[in-house]
């Protein structure tokens, strides 16, 4: 399996995660310039931009200690493009940045793992 279907299984393996904790998700593989998010979901009230990340051991480190400050920069500025395009406010609306590492089998949830970076 090559690289780009094995990070597909594992989103979608992310996204049933979460819908299996009552999240609702939006969207998946959102792309624009600015950079891309794995899952876009709703957790109630709060729109929750989810990175996954995934090692099949941890011979090339654990999968959360991947998400280094470049990376979240690129998402929190994909996430406010994503706001903006769909014409919803921060004001009224809670955002979340949550991480998903896949170790193997063992799926590590981090709940609000960083805050948006401009």
């Amino acid at each position: 399996m090559n690289k780009r279907t094995t990070g597909k299984d594992k989103e979608e393996l992310a996204a049933s995660f979460l819908r299996d904790k009552g999240y609702f998700v939006i969207e998946t593989n959102f792309r624009v310039r600015q950079g891309e998010i794995d899952i876009i979901a709703r957790d109630g009230a709060t729109i929750v931009f989810v990175e996954v990340k995934y090692r099949s051991s941890e011979r090339s480190g654990n999968p959360l200690e991947a998400v280094d400050i470049r990376k979240q920069k690129q998402i929190s500025k994909a996430s406010l493009f994503y706001m903006n395009l769909k014409k919803i406010s921060l004001d009224n609306t809670p955002i979340r940045y949550d991480v998903i590492g896949i170790l193997g089998n063992e799926i590590t949830h981090i709940k609000n793992a960083f805050d948006y970076i401009g």
